[in-house]
């Protein structure tokens, strides 16, 4: 059994006997001691008393020895674990030969529990080992390109901190389904169930939740073969598990004409339920991906918070010239200077590739000219979100629009006829978006959108 399997179960038993998780330096103290660390060590390395720890781990001792019916110490903890293991394994074993009485007392060491019981408490041991998934609503998007840092940062979220509620955010086609499935591939079997829902725009909280508990409920009654006698509430599954869920295209939520985050009226609900896993102690992560992002995890910016945002900008220059090299263009000139020109976007980078396919690497010149080339794929990908803007928000693009360098907010103000407490909300939605940037104090629009726009206002 593997350290990560042993703190599992460890959780499994604390959740049993107290109806809490492990908290972040009870994990420490067990992760600690199966690491053979003393008391001393694993205070200096969580930055706290050591007085602390050993009052923590003697609380923890208690648990155990209560549950596994011997006197648990920090000497005999892992071996005491361990052996917890081995009779369940060897009580699932003749379970399924069906050969011997599992439940007789002999059929197991001397001081350890029934293993039936145990696996009642464990709520199925055999789910860490074969982890539940269902990944059918999950593209098969290929190549992958860029983002080591990104998904180091969001691995580190997850798996290290536990975070309950990660979105990543950005404008369309710069990848953010794209890491969100690299992430999945690479982290999936560090959980026990592993969903992807595509949010569609008829999907209630209610159908969403009923589709999340009969993934779970089955998936737990196919582990017990038998009837499960009442299926969970979604929270009380996230709790009890360690779920990944994972929520593509989280903008449908939101309203078109309105500020960032807003809810349509029949999603309202899910404000509730995404407040619920932000303040609910539970196990388990909510991912977002979409063009906006809820209010509930903008508003928080505190690191250590159990809720984080990653909004996603253009890859480097290397990440970029592997989408071309990927299309056969190799030899392309001034390479740099169109990724750059292209935002190092992902999609629209993969839309020039497809007209210099076609036409030839000649096209390269129309590229570098102004105004700046929008194929039809990046106009119409544009179009979907920039559609969405409200009426203040258009009038501050507009502004961002006739100014050819970046331009301080007291500058827009002077320029604007717009209430100013209404700009500064405007303008905190086109960011939310990534359809602007910050450049220290300034602000300036990104040249493909300025571009998109002024090719509107030419019809």
């Amino acid at each position: 059994m593997n350290l990560k399997e042993l703190l599992k179960v460890a959780d499994k038993i604390v959740f049993a006997q107290t109806g809490q998780h492990l908290d972040d330096l009870e994990e420490a103290v067990l992760r600690g001691t199966l690491q053979h660390e003393t008391y001393k060590q694993i205070a200096k390395d969580f930055d706290c008393s050591e007085s602390n720890v050993r009052n923590t781990g003697s609380k923890l001792w208690q648990i155990f020895s209560e549950e596994l019916g011997e006197d648990i110490s920090k000497s005999n903890f892992r071996s005491a674990m361990e052996r917890l293991q081995n009779s369940i394994l060897f009580n699932f074993a003749q379970n399924v030969s069906g050969s011997l009485n599992i439940c007789g007392e002999s059929r197991h060491p001397p001081d350890i529990p029934d293993p039936i019981s145990l696996q009642e408490n464990l709520s199925n041991f055999k789910s860490f080992e074969t982890p539940h998934q269902d990944l059918s609503e999950m593209p098969d998007l290929g190549g992958f390109y860029g983002r080591i840092y990104e998904l180091e940062t969001l691995k580190t979220w997850i798996i290290k901190e536990q975070c309950r509620l990660i979105a990543i955010t950005g404008i369309s086609g710069i990848g953010k389904t794209a890491l969100g499935v690299q992430l999945v591939q690479q982290i999936k079997d560090e959980f026990e169930f592993v969903i992807w829902c595509n949010f569609d725009p008829s999907r209630t909280l209610a159908e969403f939740q009923m589709n999340l508990i009969s993934f779970f409920s089955q998936s737990q009654q196919r582990d017990l073969s038998v009837s499960v006698p009442k299926a969970l509430t979604l929270i009380k599954y996230l709790q009890q598990y360690r779920c990944l869920v994972v929520l593509d295209n989280i903008h449908n939520l939101f309203r078109s004409g309105d500020l960032a985050g807003k809810y349509q009226p029949q999603y309202e609900d899910y404000q509730t339920f995404f407040k619920q896993i932000k303040e609910l102690s539970h196990q388990s992560c909510l991912l977002l991906m979409g063009w906006e992002q809820p209010r509930i995890v903008t508003e928080v910016k505190s690191k250590n918070s159990v809720i984080h945002s990653l909004q996603l900008t253009g890859l480097n220059l290397k990440a970029a010239q592997e989408i071309l090299n990927d299309y056969g263009l190799t030899k392309i000139d001034k390479i740099e200077t169109i990724v750059k020109r292209y935002q190092g976007n992902p999609l629209w980078l993969k839309s020039i590739a497809n007209v210099l396919e076609e036409l030839g690497e000649s096209a390269t010149k129309v590229l570098l000219n102004d105004p700046l080339f929008l194929p039809e794929e990046v106009k119409e990908s544009l179009s979907q979100q920039c559609d969405r803007l409200s009426e203040l928000e258009k009038q501050v693009m507009s502004l961002l629009v006739a100014e050819n360098h970046p331009v301080s907010l007291v500058k827009l103000l002077e320029n604007s006829k717009i209430i100013s407490a209404d700009f500064l909300n405007a303008l905190q939605s086109l960011f939310r978006r990534s359809l602007i940037e910050k450049q220290e104090n300034y602000y300036i629009i990104l040249p493909i959108i300025k571009q998109y726009i002024a090719s509107l206002n030419d019809l």
